[in-house]
């Protein structure tokens, strides 16, 4: 049985709702060799679309390689995850796996780790010999793999951010930025979880990836879209929600997809026939409760000022926040104080800017604040 909102993983097929435009134009890049930035707050659905734009646009003559570099913390660690990934998806079967490692990586050792279950993707892990002075033959593995093989290949990197974490993090950029721009059959489609840092990529002329590619922002999935996938839902099972009570769902979690499949979830839950105010009340306050935890542990070394800015944004000031009615509303000090404020708070990932006003990063985390008081 298939599940009826997904969250909480990538989304496919009929729970894919929206990204038309995204989709297309994500799809012509991998099929063009165009380089691409993919950007949006957390939980927008980047990973989904990307897997969406690889399941239209791969065939045989197009290899789309998918990346998870999360748990990455040095050059060694991404670089033997990235080849991983290129060798098991860009071969058909393990013999070619096996030889393309060999012809392609033999300055390294390494092990095969493969599963009986013909679903279990292969693994391997490597160990650096004596005499490999760098890891260039790595990074040059998608592009030597493609001319053989005579066909293209796009790399699609997810957490990205996570190199900039790395020892030594702009050399090793610069040197991923130095080989990958020469490379012909290969392209790269880099995104994360972390709007602020992956942005600091390429808007600064000083960093190695400015002006690497284009740059794809994702905006909102309009609330319409919404209301219509969530009622159509709703009937579907024989149960029933209004138009208004979708858009109460989508508003409430601020059109964030990830929350709006988990939010319409619970409130189905509890619908026997028909969806009514408590049952959309008792719905948001589990969804709280179920992220209250992380929410302590993201503000509990915070400032008085810092959450007092948090505060402000929960109850909807998104723009005009310098001026001396709102400083003086919320305890904020002065101008200046307003200004390191915001900039901390990006880099802590707890707020964005989107269009020149100030939104929380997770806009469930708003409502959590506004029952804290």
């Amino acid at each position: 049985m298939s599940t009826l909102f997904v969250f909480g993983k990538t989304v496919s097929g009929d729970a894919f709702t929206d990204r038309e435009k995204d989709t297309a134009k994500l799809v012509s890049n991998f099929q063009y060799g165009v380089n691409t930035f993919l950007l949006s707050p957390r939980r927008w659905g980047k990973t989904s679309l990307v897997k969406k734009a690889k399941a239209i646009a791969e065939n045989t003559k197009l290899k789309i390689v998918y990346v998870d570099v999360h748990l990455c913390r040095s050059r060694e660690d991404f670089c033997e995850r990235y080849a991983s990934a290129i060798l098991t998806q860009t071969s058909n079967k393990m013999e070619e796996w096996i030889d393309n490692a060999k012809t392609f990586l033999n300055r390294f050792s390494f092990g095969v780790n493969a599963s009986a279950d013909p679903s279990t993707e292969m693994t391997f892990k490597m160990q650096l010999t004596p005499r490999e002075q760098s890891l260039e033959d790595l990074i040059q593995l998608p592009e030597r793999i493609a001319k053989r093989k005579k066909i293209h290949v796009v790399v699609c990197i997810d957490e990205f951010q996570q190199i900039g974490l790395f020892p030594n993090s702009v050399q090793f950029q610069t040197e991923l930025r130095s080989i990958w721009q020469h490379h012909e059959m290969t392209s790269y489609c880099l995104f994360g979880s972390k709007k602020h840092m992956m942005e600091s990529f390429f808007d600064d002329s000083s960093k190695p990836f400015y002006k690497f590619g284009d740059i794809i922002y994702l905006q909102r999935i309009p609330t319409e879209y919404w209301v219509k996938y969530i009622t159509g839902k709703f009937r579907r099972e024989g149960k029933s929600i209004s138009e208004k009570q979708a858009r109460w769902i989508v508003d409430h979690v601020e059109s964030n997809s990830s929350y709006v499949q988990q939010l319409s979830w619970y409130v189905f839950q509890r619908t026997v026939k028909k969806v009514d105010e408590n049952i959309l009340s008792d719905a948001l306050t589990e969804l709280v409760e179920q992220c209250a935890d992380v929410f302590e542990a993201k503000t509990e070394n915070l400032t008085a000022n810092q959450i007092n800015f948090l505060r402000c944004i929960a109850d909807g000031i998104h723009t005009g926040i310098s001026s001396a009615k709102v400083i003086a509303a919320y305890n904020l000090g002065s101008s200046p104080i307003v200004a390191q404020l915001k900039k901390s708070l990006v880099e802590k990932d707890l707020i964005s800017i989107e269009k020149k006003e100030v939104h929380l990063s997770d806009p469930v985390m708003g409502i959590w604040l506004k029952r804290q008081l």
